[in-house]
């Protein structure tokens, strides 16, 4: 991981961070509120050598109680020292657990000797400490004492008596609140590193790169309105879910920059990720921009492009295969542009062979030579073979990544049933991402003036959440579209989408 990752990592979760931070607060705050006071006592000591001689000798014995006094501050910690002191105050303390509460120093060049001792209360600490100083001068008095007799040539005085002190030395709140800060901050960002590590959510472009290099054709921020108005048209023309779709559309462009692709199949790993909702807009903004489009319900286990435009879907696409009603009667037109759809039909009971057949290739086939550009909502890859058996029928697939939904092995094997059929993937769009924080999708957009026409239009398009013409009412190839010259009725006059009587059903081709 680089600094950019890890920065996101924190970024990513720095409530958990903050949590553990303030934790590691409050608990050094508890523990040093509801911690006894301790107090320590200190007492200070010279070291001297017992001689009357030269200047000479009396550097030599300098030094010589220099080199010495590292030895002293050790001996005042040993049972030696000690196990007096305990006697000569009744404590009722063994010498090791006195020696964890006495300290003993001494300044480099020096001869003096700090001793401190820290107890609950400053009288017995001072006292304590008394002891200990006078305990320590008698024993170097009688270990540097000569065996053939004589005085110790080595002389310890108490020069700063121990006084009980006024202030507690303890607990440091500040010291203890410091620590608790920066033990929090270490055990939340390892938390966040390990969450990191455990969570197979995908939650943005930088973790789907990390799964394909295929092009990321947009992004869309989740909208709590989505769920009461799903369609393009029902938000604002510059809102940032307009432009959303608006981008989609031109990088879907730049994608399919050889046009080899008239018919784009939107497809998603798992059910929720928003496909449906996708290739309905997405199919808006195509028509918005002046071409004509086809959309088609093809997800025949749970469709929903006809409860999202307000369509009529008993007959449809399932009604076309089976070739009982002609394709001029099934589609559907929508709003004031060139959107036409032909939505699910029936629920028939074997889907797969429905959208695998031959009849379904020749009707993608005629629509591409009637409309521009087809959108075809397919079911989900991983639940059903729906998907990709129907990608084989399509010049590009584009594949919806529900974020913070899907984990990274459902979208890989989605991926794999893709490229192991051979499917032109287009590639991909973010869904549901936040609006912000490190894995938003920003743009960039700008207002601008559209002719008064147009912008009516449009504005009555955004009141009418409904189709402008009821199913039947109208067939498409009976509307005049301006600005365009194509003539369905020719296209599918002589094709097996034709009614067809009683009599001839043994005639007709395999549904």
């Amino acid at each position: 991981m680089n600094i950019g990752e890890y920065l996101r990592v924190a970024r990513r979760n720095w409530v958990l961070v903050l949590a553990c931070a303030l934790i590691g607060l409050l608990c050094a705050g508890i523990i040093s509120v509801t911690a006894k006071p301790t107090y320590t006592a200190e007492t200070q000591l010279f070291v001297a050598i017992q001689s009357s001689g030269s200047v000479q000798e009396l550097q030599q014995g300098n030094t010589f109680s220099q080199a010495r006094v590292q030895s002293y501050v050790g001996t005042v910690t040993t049972p030696v020292v000690l196990q007096p002191a305990i006697d000569a105050l009744g404590l009722s303390v063994s010498p090791e657990d006195l020696a964890k509460r006495v300290k003993a120093t001494s300044d480099l060049n020096t001869v003096l000797i700090s001793i401190s001792v820290t107890d609950e209360s400053a009288v017995q600490a001072a006292a304590t400490a008394e002891a200990i100083a006078n305990s320590l001068v008698r024993a170097v008095d009688t270990l540097e004492k000569p065996k053939n007799g004589g005085s110790s040539p080595v002389s310890l005085s108490v020069i700063s008596p121990a006084k009980a002190p006024l202030v507690p030395s303890g607990p440091n709140t500040r010291l203890n609140l410091a620590l608790g800060l920066l033990a929090g901050l270490i055990a939340g960002v390892l938390s966040a590193l390990i969450r990191t590590g455990l969570d197979t959510r995908l939650r943005g472009e930088a973790d789907l790169r990390r799964l394909t290099s295929s092009p990321l054709l947009g992004g869309i921020s989740f909208d709590q309105e989505a769920s009461r108005r799903p369609l393009l048209t029902q938000t604002g023309h510059q809102s940032p879910r307009a432009e959303a779709f608006r981008q989609l559309r031109t990088n879907l462009q730049f994608a399919n920059v050889t046009d080899r692709a008239k018919t784009i199949l939107v497809t998603s790993s798992l059910p929720g990720e928003g496909k449906s909702t996708t290739a309905t807009n997405l199919a808006i903004a195509l028509a918005q921009a002046g071409q004509t489009v086809c959309l088609v319900d093809a997800d025949l286990r749970r469709p929903m492009i006809s409860e999202y435009l307000g369509l009529e879907r008993e007959a449809g696409l399932t009604t076309a295969l089976v070739g009982t009603v002609d394709l001029n009667e099934l589609l559907q037109p929508w709003g004031d542009d060139n959107l036409y759809v032909l939505t699910s039909g029936q629920i028939p009971p074997n889907p797969s062979e429905l959208l695998g057949s031959e009849d379904m290739g020749l009707l993608i086939s005629r629509l591409e030579g009637t409309f521009d550009v087809v959108i075809i909502d397919a079911p989900p890859l991983l639940p059903v073979t729906d998907a990709a058996v129907l990608s084989q029928h399509v010049g590009g697939v584009v594949v919806v990544v529900g974020v913070q939904k899907i984990r990274y092995p459902d979208l890989e094997k989605s991926l794999s049933a893709l490229s192991l059929v051979g499917a032109n993937l287009l590639g991909v769009v973010l869904n549901r991402l936040p609006a912000k924080g490190p894995d938003a999708y920003a743009y960039s957009y700008y207002s601008s003036e559209e002719p008064t026409a147009k912008a009516k239009r449009r504005k009555r398009a955004s009141r009418n959440a409904s189709p402008a013409h009821g199913p039947g009412t109208e067939s498409v190839f009976d509307r005049t579209i301006s600005g365009s010259d194509f003539q369905p009725a020719k296209v599918f006059s002589n094709s097996r989408f034709s009614p067809v009587s009683s009599d001839d059903t043994t005639s007709r081709g395999e549904g």
